[in-house]
């Protein structure tokens, strides 16, 4: 094989080899040209929300699940109350981050092929006003299952109680308007739909909201109030800064601004899902949501109901044919997950459906009913 296998991941992603080189070059963590670059970043990401006014945005070395974190432990009061709105892994994730940190915390829950009910938060809001925030998961990368921000934002307005978003694979993809929508924190990091490499998380808050959150954090590390005070006072990161990701970030943005933005990225990855579905459908796999409930960001799919197959050699196979799949995250039926996002388009995506058909073929599944 002459080239690295496509990532048909939620993230890690595949990247281009412009974002690849843009990590060549090592930067001193308290210099003036990286210093700058970060200002740079936060300012064009800014400018992805529409935040410019309402919002600031504070960047956080880890994994995107490191920023959740911060961002519940730096918005929520050590005595505030969370009700997690809950339909998949990721939002059992954010449920239990709370808990850990010490916040009450009520979990709603929906099957997983159902998207959250804004009428349902309504009544729950209704009915214990001890409830301060909200936390909810725009795009659940379980399964895929796109939930209804806007109304989400809406309700929590009409209460006035805080919203804390896991935009982690909706940012720059899913239109996100810190005009129209109302949100205290709204989380994403540099692995996904920006097409950056992992390492980096970043948070909007709300600057009326930052202002009152000195104190709230459990955790020196993991302190937005913090970082957010330092960096405006120094330009600086406290801690050191992961140089080489933000210089990627950096340059995966060029290349966002490039292609047209969030409208350009969420044509192309709704390209992507189109052709897998209608490929994968027609190799008789089945997919898990209903078309209605389906981001395009990473589709899930119902294993084949046949003795012969077994994930980890499907996986294996897919992999020698230069194609990295995801297995599922529901704990009920089998699945497997394939991604829609990364530096690729609907030539690549039906290499993979190609792919996947020689596999099936090759373990003896002449159809995957």
């Amino acid at each position: 094989m002459d080239r690295d296998a496509i990532l048909l991941t939620p993230g890690p992603l595949t990247t281009t080899l412009r974002t690849k080189l843009a990590m060549l070059r090592d930067w001193g963590s308290w210099d003036a040209d990286f210093n700058n670059m970060v200002a740079e970043l936060r300012r064009q990401l800014l400018a992805i929300v529409h935040g410019e006014e309402t919002h600031t945005v504070v960047p956080l070395q880890g994994s995107g699940t490191f920023s959740v974190e911060a961002a519940v432990a730096t918005v929520v009061p050590r005595d505030g109350h969370v009700l997690v709105l809950d339909n998949g892994a990721y939002c059992k994730r954010l449920g239990k981050l709370a808990t850990l940190m010490g916040r009450r915390t009520t979990v709603l829950v929906r099957n997983e092929d159902e998207a959250v009910l804004p009428s349902e938060l309504d009544a729950a809001l209704r009915a214990d006003p001890s409830i301060t925030h909200v936390g909810f998961i725009h795009c659940e990368t379980g399964t895929g299952v796109a939930n209804p921000l806007q109304a989400v934002s809406d309700v929590c307005a009409r209460h006035g109680k805080g919203l804390i978003v896991d935009a982690m694979s909706s940012f720059a993809a899913l239109p996100i308007d810190a005009r129209t929508l109302r949100f205290d924190a709204l989380v994403a990091a540099s692995g996904k739909c920006l097409e950056g490499v992992p390492g980096m998380g970043f948070v909007f808050i709300r600057k009326a909201v930052l202002a009152n959150c000195e104190g709230n954090s459990h955790s020196l590390a993991m302190d937005l109030f913090d970082q957010h005070a330092y960096m405006e006072k120094t330009g600086q990161w406290r801690f050191t800064p992961p140089t080489h990701v933000v210089a990627a970030l950096a340059e995966a943005l060029k290349q966002f601004v490039e292609e047209g933005g969030q409208p350009a990225r969420l044509a192309r990855y709704t390209q992507n899902c189109q052709r897998l579905i209608d490929g994968m459908t027609a190799l008789g796999l089945k997919p898990f949501l209903r078309a209605e409930l389906q981001a395009p960001i990473i589709v899930t799919f119902h294993a084949p109901a046949h003795p012969n197959y077994d994930f980890k050699a499907f996986y294996a196979a897919a992999k020698a044919r230069g194609f990295i799949l995801y297995p599922g995250k529901l704990t009920q039926v089998e699945t497997f997950r394939v991604g829609c996002i990364g530096a690729i388009g609907p030539t690549e995506m039906q290499q993979a459906v190609n792919a996947v058909g020689e596999v099936l073929r090759e373990m003896g599944i002449s159809t995957a009913r």
